[in-house]
């Protein structure tokens, strides 16, 4: 019992003795009193034990605004229609994301994909410098089972895309032979060897004269064994 409490029952037993008026309305006031504070007190550990309990409750979950970092896609199929250029991209889980987490968004030469919160990352890919230009409108995308299809509507059907973009078309480009395989196959050398000569250092260039001297020596005699 609180010494609150033992005050109480000692006021009352007063109270039940007192006879005079003054007394008794004294020892009322003062019941009065130490019953609010009581009440008061009560109340206050009410409180204390609701916010303890409170405290106690496991936080709300709330889903992180954004992911933990973006991934790059850099692996993709490709092929073509007569009307599509179709980009495969593979990502596991894909098709069990919301709709809208897939986005893609075209211009006339670009498309760039965004993959929101799958497995707890996103993932982009961004493609400029398309070869031809691309119908904005008729372009779209599908969300099949662990692939996202994206479908670029060519704007002239009927042609063949030979690489999906320009940069790729020039470094193909670049990495083919600078001689013409059609032509005389001797005059093809030719163009090797000069090639190799010019890019060569000056060993290079002294071995090249050499049997370049050889050679000729050797036609001169009639000797065509090497």
């Amino acid at each position: 019992m609180s010494s609150l409490q033992k005050d109480l029952e000692e006021v009352k037993v007063l109270l039940e003795k007192a006879t005079r008026k003054r007394v008794r309305d004294a020892l009322t006031a003062e019941k009065s009193k130490i019953e609010t504070e009581i009440k008061n007190k009560m109340q206050q550990k009410s409180q204390k034990k609701a916010e303890l309990l409170d405290n106690e409750k496991p936080a709300a979950v709330v889903a992180p605004i954004t992911t933990g970092y973006t991934v790059k896609i850099s692996n993709y199929g490709w092929d073509q229609s007569d009307k599509f250029v179709k980009i495969y991209i593979t990502l596991t889980g894909v098709h069990q994301v919301p709709t809208e987490n897939v986005q893609v968004h075209f211009t006339e030469r670009s498309f760039d994909l965004l993959v929101k919160n799958l497995n707890g990352k996103s993932y982009s890919m961004i493609v400029n410098n398309l070869l031809k230009p691309i119908s904005v409108e008729g372009s779209s995308k599908k969300v099949k089972t662990d692939t996202v299809l994206i479908l670029c509507r060519k704007k002239v059907e009927n042609t063949r895309w030979d690489y999906l973009t320009q940069v790729e078309k020039e470094c193909k480009e670049k990495e083919k032979p600078s001689y013409d395989t059609e032509t005389d196959p001797s005059e093809g050398l030719m163009n090797v060897l000069k090639k190799i000569y010019e890019d060569g250092d000056d060993d290079m260039k002294r071995t090249i004269n050499k049997a370049w001297v050889e050679s000729r020596e050797k036609q001169a005699k009639g000797d065509t064994e090497f």
